[in-house]
Order: structure tokens, then C-alpha cells, then sequence
């Protein structure tokens, strides 16, 4: 009998880590079918986006829901909106205590600085990169999260090619009311554990 739950807590346990880097072509985040990523740099990246939220969480329920982490390969990537500014800087500050981060890049932005216009405007410039990404034949779509702040379209994900990546910053470009372009684009050579 303690075998039998021994192997479902290693079953679970196993598809938990994976599972948040694991989202469908239409969703965010990065597919395990395009990710470059070795297994265990996945597992490294959904144990600590997991340690990281789980921290969130016990500092204040809300984090839950208004803070999203996305981490690769050790960049830590935070996004959401909070109350105040000194929250904002208290969940950098906790991105930053997370074992093995190399960075972190936040646009967590301060509710009620944007209006419901900047907001929709915001929404129609993500969505219409994320489009233009999916049916871009030199473009992996899945191995990017894009959110756009105030015209800012801030672009997190990995690169197989100099020549993708330099065609999702042209993409971006070419979209009405873009303001400014803030790429984290790795290429695979940058990864890590790809390193000589």
C-alpha cells in the first residue's frame, strides 16, 4: 500500500513540475515541443517559479492572482498589477531571494496609472503580435510571452535562430501604436547549460 502512494506522489509530483511549462500553442508560455530547454532546465525553472509563487502566495493570497512569474533558464519574469508601489518593490525583492535566479525583469504595473482605453489598446497590440507570430513561418508563436503596457510590448521567450529572433522585434515594429519594444529574447546558444 505505501508503494502504491509513493508511486502516485512521484506521478504527480512529476507531471506538476513539467506541467507549467507545458501549455498548448494557443496559450502562454513556452510548448515542450518547441523548447529548446533540456528536461532538467525545465524542471529547474518550474521549481523555482513554484518556490516563487508558493512565497508569494504566503505573503499575501492575493499574489495569486494578480502577479504572473514566467522563469527561464533562471530569468525570472514578473508581470500583474498591485496596489501599491511598495508591493511592487516587495515582489521584486522576493524574485530576487529565489534560489538560482540570474535576473528579473518586472512590468508589474500599479493599479489605477492605466485607463480602460490604454487597457484595450494595450490587449489589441499583444494580440495582434501574438497573430502575426503564429503565422510567421520563421517564428515559434509558443516560446514567447508577450504583454503590452501602456504601447510598451515587453517580449520574454527563446529564439531557436538570430534570424527569428530579429523577426519577432520586426514584427513588433510593424504594429500600429507601439510606443517602445522591450525584447528578453534568448537565442539557444545563450541557454545556460548550451554554453561551451
Amino acid at each position: 500500500m505505501k508503494n502504491i502512494f509513493l508511486i502516485l506522489f512521484l506521478i504527480l509530483f512529476t507531471f506538476s513540475c513539467v506541467g507549467t511549462s507545458s501549455v498548448g500553442i494557443f496559450g502562454s508560455g513556452v510548448s515542450v515541443a518547441y523548447d529548446p530547454r533540456t528536461v532538467g532546465m525545465q524542471i529547474d525553472d518550474s521549481i523555482m517559479q513554484k518556490s516563487l509563487i508558493g512565497r508569494l502566495a504566503l505573503n499575501d493570497k492575493k499574489y495569486i492572482i494578480d502577479v504572473n512569474a514566467k522563469i527561464l533558464d533562471g530569468n525570472i519574469y514578473l508581470s500583474g498589477k498591485v496596489g501599491e508601489p511598495e508591493e511592487k518593490l516587495k515582489i521584486i525583492k522576493m524574485a530576487w531571494e529565489t534560489k538560482g535566479v540570474r535576473s528579473v525583469q518586472s512590468t508589474i504595473t500599479i493599479k489605477g496609472k492605466s485607463s480602460f482605453k490604454s487597457t484595450a489598446k494595450d490587449i489589441l497590440i499583444s494580440s495582434q503580435l501574438k497573430t502575426a507570430l503564429i503565422f510567421n513561418k520563421l517564428t515559434k508563436a509558443s516560446n514567447y510571452t508577450i504583454d503590452t503596457i501602456n504601447g510598451k510590448i515587453y517580449i520574454f521567450g527563446i529564439a531557436m535562430t538570430k534570424k527569428e529572433k530579429e523577426k519577432v522585434i520586426s514584427e513588433a515594429n510593424q504594429i500600429h501604436g507601439v510606443e517602445d519594444i522591450i525584447p528578453s529574447i534568448y537565442l539557444v546558444e545563450e541557454l545556460s547549460r548550451h554554453k561551451n
